[in-house]
């Protein structure tokens, strides 16, 4: 039983380090205003360039894919320690090789799921994107680095943020397949690319209206 509490407690140590409101925050100690009533009303580091400038938004989007990569590490580290520790008994089938996979991906979609629902803002967060990524290139490198060269050429072309967070979310999806990676890292990156997807509702609408802003435009619609 203290095995599944502690596991518990780990994803939601995970779930926290997604939910911190980094760009909230930008917002409230840079200028003292709520970043939600402005821009396009996310949290997200491109709404905080378009509100706040370059530097906060640089700031913001490192922080955010640092959570993920914290969660990642995080659930690396708590996974050994307690399997280490005497008052912690892990079933007897149920080796740490078979568990850190499980464990790590699980993590990994805490971090995500705190970022786009953070318990600090009533459960209204940004589109996970960055925190996807810190997760990515904190369990596997290739991955996460094959997915920001993705989003990194087709912003470069299209200029299009948001364009370039669902096809670097689908490469994702692709390259671990490609890869020779456990069960849950597959899983995990199926899961957290639909969510990235998913969270992109309005702005798929309005690409396929021609509507999209391009990055440094404002947005159409305040509610994206």
């Amino acid at each position: 039983m203290m095995f599944w509490t502690a596991g518990v407690a780990g994803l939601a140590v995970a779930y926290l380090l997604g939910s911190l409101p980094t760009g909230y925050l930008a917002g409230k100690l840079l200028r003292g205003i709520d970043i939600r009533e402005y821009g396009s009303r996310s949290i997200g580091a491109t709404n905080v360039l378009r509100t706040l400038g370059k530097w906060p938004a640089l700031v913001v989007l490192l922080t955010d894919v640092l959570k993920g990569v914290g969660a990642v590490v995080f659930a690396g580290w708590f996974c050994s320690w307690i399997y280490k520790v005497p008052a912690v008994t892990p079933p007897a089938a149920l080796e740490l090789q078979t568990f850190l996979p499980w464990a790590v991906s699980l993590a990994g979609l805490a971090a995500l799921l705190g970022h786009s629902r953070p318990v600090w803002l009533n459960f209204a967060g940004g589109k996970s994107a960055a925190t996807g990524l810190g997760v990515l290139l904190a369990m596997s490198w290739p991955v996460g680095v094959g997915a920001a060269a993705v989003f990194a050429v087709v912003l470069a072309v299209f200029r299009i943020v948001s364009l370039g967070s669902m096809l670097a979310a689908l490469a994702a999806v692709a390259i671990v397949f490609g890869l020779d990676h456990p069960l849950p890292y597959r899983l995990l990156v199926v899961a957290g690319g639909l969510t990235v997807i998913a969270l992109h509702r309005a702005n798929i609408q309005r690409l396929l209206a021609g509507m999209e802003p391009r990055l440094g435009q404002r947005s159409p619609d305040p509610k994206s």
